[in-house]
């Protein structure tokens, strides 16, 4: 067949084989539609070291709570002032919350009243069986398990939002923060039958669910709120860590500081260095994309 008695080629979807074509016949305009780099996002070298924040500070978050561990199982901080650390966290913690929610209102402070009333008292009832739960293990196995299961819930945990989801969120949490935050409860649960009072385990359980529970909760409410009191608070927490690591151990330190500098230096350094090589093509070979969303 010549190519005057032929039909003309059309792009068709799903039409079969056109007669007097192949399978994989293209014709002259194909490459036409083709793009580079579409979708290649120019990223500022500011803008993700700011965005790589977030994780340095729950790092040194996470890094505070193994000094009060260690302090704490050392006999070095007792229940009393634990308490009292807990209150004061307790106490902060409302503040900004309320603070940075929108619109303020009585319901949402007597709910999370309510809420936290339920869960100190839970946990006070509980602190006798967390005490005893681990005694015939050595103390070498909990600590294993417990800085395995930490690295498991620094890997795993949702550092753009929080497990606890701040009033009116739509969204649920992903199942990797569910377990991150999993994660740490039996860390903490680990590390306090370590200690020899009721009241001692209370504390350091208070402490550690705070912190891990809430504290998420509300650095993601400050940093919605306000970057500038976002990155103030982060950059303060940093220099506080590092002030109580490098009393706790030197080597301790200069791990942490190590971490932090990489996260929020190089990491981001590399990020931008790598864009310079990242080649993508489109075109009309590409998968068809639907172009709203299928949930409405």
């Amino acid at each position: 067949m010549n190519n005057e008695s032929r039909p003309k080629w059309r792009k068709v979807a799903y039409g079969g084989r056109q007669p007097g074509y192949d399978d994989n016949h293209t014709d002259e305009s194909f490459l036409e539609e083709m793009v580079m780099n579409a979708n290649v996002v120019k990223r500022d070298l500011l803008k993700v070291m700011i965005d790589s924040v977030s994780i340095s500070q729950y790092l040194c978050i996470v890094a505070l709570v193994v000094s009060t561990w260690t302090y704490t199982l050392n006999l070095v901080i007792d229940e009393v002032t634990l308490l009292k650390l807990d209150t004061s966290l307790l106490l902060a913690g409302f503040s900004m919350l309320l603070l940075t929610a929108s619109p303020f209102s009585l319901k949402l402070l007597s709910k999370y009243v309510l809420n936290t009333s339920f869960f100190i008292s839970g946990l006070y009832v509980l602190a006798p069986i967390y005490q005893t739960l681990t005694r015939s293990i050595s103390s070498d196995s909990i600590w294993a398990l417990a800085v395995c299961l930490l690295l498991v819930h620094l890997f795993l945990h949702d550092y753009s939002g929080s497990t606890i989801r701040p009033p009116g969120a739509l969204n649920n949490p992903k199942l990797t923060s569910n377990i991150s935050l999993n994660a740490s409860i039996v860390a903490s649960v680990l590390v306090a039958s370590r200690l020899p009072s009721r009241l001692h385990v209370f504390a350091i359980m208070l402490f550690s669910l705070q912190i891990f529970l809430f504290v998420p909760l509300v650095a993601f409410c400050v940093k919605k709120f306000s970057l500038r009191l976002h990155l103030l608070f982060s950059f303060a927490l940093m220099i506080m860590t590092l002030g109580v690591t490098y009393q706790l151990h030197h080597m301790f330190f200069i791990l942490l500081l190590a971490l932090l500098v990489f996260i929020s230096i190089v990491c981001p350094y590399w990020l931008i260095r790598i864009q310079e090589y990242k080649f993508e093509i489109n075109g009309p070979w590409d998968e068809a994309k639907l172009c709203f969303d299928i949930t409405e």
